[in-house]
């Protein structure tokens, strides 16, 4: 019994990290029980040849069997899927191990979803290891997965040799502090394959917020950044903004809950200046009051890219609110199409202001608080725009998605919703007002994706009828 013990022990001790070489089994233990005892998949530098004539579901199994873990079925099923979601599936480490030896060679998954299973920064460099030979995996999310330092040291080694053929990677709620935002930032100043990163809900202080400044004044190739719920503050986005300037790739940037302040908000202003690239950004919830819209403002009385502007949850009032309409209205280069500013409290002279600025951008959406003097009056009723267009399209002996086509120039049944609203707004048989406009919006686009897909209704067919139903569906709500 001592001698299996210690053989039991010995093979355990072999199951090494990924990045060891197998160790040569002692010579009183059979070839078979020295290939049960090790780790070699992931140790060798091709792991296929560890696992010869092991594929699919079957290699997942024996690597599950090595790691000593119990298989997700869900995931053997599905490796000749493109999408597969094992979102808090409590895998661990060894779990994640498993999961990477069976994608070394897969060439049909391009989205993995791993968040939420404690795979440590010992699953991540199994994960990484995995994608420097994978040459299918696309999007990883490997969100609140307690990563710390040591898992952005091995993701910023992988992104620092472009080994890999992600374009979206979501690292959120890692405990992500400035050391990690050193390695990440460094590996970014030369990575070219990353477009989209999310960063949210870490550790990221002024100091972060410099070293990512500079990663954002030489990166070319990232479009979206999502650092909302970090430590910026102000002199971490007073930092960040030289980088903003000079920045000729970035798309969307968010920095909510950053506590930025008014600073931070001069300092977004500055670089909204001479940024051409930058089509949304939200600084919503970031203790910015009227002084702090009045810099921003700056920036956007000649801004020509910027299109969306969350705003809500800050300090400002209805004289802030002036300020950012009145911005937009006078910049004849503006294509401003969403101001939020959800929880402001504005007067009439706002809605007078804002009445006169939607004649002039008709494409302009602007999402404020309650009305002063008229909070306990009730909303004035206008008829279901849907059912409008419906009773317009039976007339004409049109389908629903016949008629929506008619304003989609690509033929694709997908319309930014900045251009499906002036459409709207420009049609002469049927006249909506803004806030049936709003509401059409609102059905057609209810994940707030920015496009109105009417795809659905061409498939449905006819006699369904789905738009009743989604009057129906709306009445009751009402």
């Amino acid at each position: 019994m001592d001698e299996d013990t210690e053989k039991d022990a010995d093979q355990n001790e072999e199951k090494s990290d990924i990045s060891e070489p197998p160790e040569s089994p002692p010579s009183d233990v059979s070839p078979e029980e020295a290939t049960q005892g090790s780790d070699s998949d992931l140790d060798v530098k091709d792991p296929r040849k560890a696992f010869a004539g092991i594929k699919g579901a079957d290699l997942y199994l024996e690597a599950c069997r090595l790691m000593e873990v119990v298989p997700v079925s869900y995931f053997a099923q599905n490796l000749s899927e493109p999408y597969i979601n094992l979102n808090h599936h409590g895998l661990g480490p060894k779990g994640a191990k498993a999961i990477a030896i069976a994608l070394v060679s897969n060439a049909a998954v391009t989205h993995l979803e791993l968040e939420d299973n404690h795979i440590l920064a010992e699953g991540a460099i199994c994960i990484v290891e995995m994608l420097r030979e994978n040459r299918s995996l696309q999007e990883l999310n490997i969100s609140n997965n307690h990563l710390d330092t040591e898992g952005a040291e091995a993701i910023a080694g992988l992104l620092l040799d472009n080994a890999s053929h992600l374009h979206t990677l979501h690292l959120s709620g890692n405990s992500f502090g400035d050391e990690a935002a050193s390695c990440l930032a460094d590996a970014l100043l030369s990575n070219f394959q990353v477009k989209k990163l999310d960063l949210s809900h870490n550790e990221f202080s002024e100091k972060g917020g410099h070293l990512l400044g500079q990663m954002l004044a030489v990166n070319t190739a990232l479009e979206i950044l999502d650092l909302s719920w970090n430590h910026l503050r102000r002199k971490g986005t007073m930092a960040l903004g030289p980088g903003l300037k000079v920045n000729a790739a970035l798309k969307i940037l968010n920095l909510s809950w950053n506590c930025i302040g008014n600073e931070g908000a001069q300092a977004i202003g500055d670089a909204l200046k001479v940024n051409t690239v930058l089509i949304h950004l939200d600084i919503s919830n970031n203790q910015i009051n009227n002084e702090g819209v009045k810099k921003l403002c700056k920036g956007l009385k000649v801004n020509g890219t910027l299109r969306v502007l969350k705003m809500a949850n800050n300090l400002l009032t209805v004289e802030g609110a002036t300020e950012l309409v009145g911005s937009v209205k006078k910049n004849a280069n503006s294509v401003m199409e969403e101001i939020n500013i959800s929880n402001v409290l504005v007067n009439e002279t706002f809605i007078r202001l804002l009445e006169s600025a939607y004649l002039i951008r008709p494409e302009l959406n602007v999402i404020y608080g309650e009305v002063e003097g008229s909070i306990s009056k009730i909303p004035k009723q206008y008829p279901n725009p849907m059912k409008v267009i419906q009773k317009y399209v039976n007339e004409q002996k049109l389908q629903l998605w016949e008629f929506f086509g008619k304003m989609d120039k690509d033929g694709n049944m997908k319309i930014p919703v900045s251009i499906f609203r002036t459409a709207m707004m420009q049609q002469t048989k049927i006249h909506l007002n803004r806030v049936q406009i709003a509401e059409l919006v609102r059905i057609l686009d209810r994940n707030q994706t920015g496009i109105v897909d009417y795809s659905h209704l061409k498939e449905q067919k006819p006699e369904e009828k789905p738009e009743k139903e989604e009057m129906k569906e709306e009445e009751v709500k009402k």
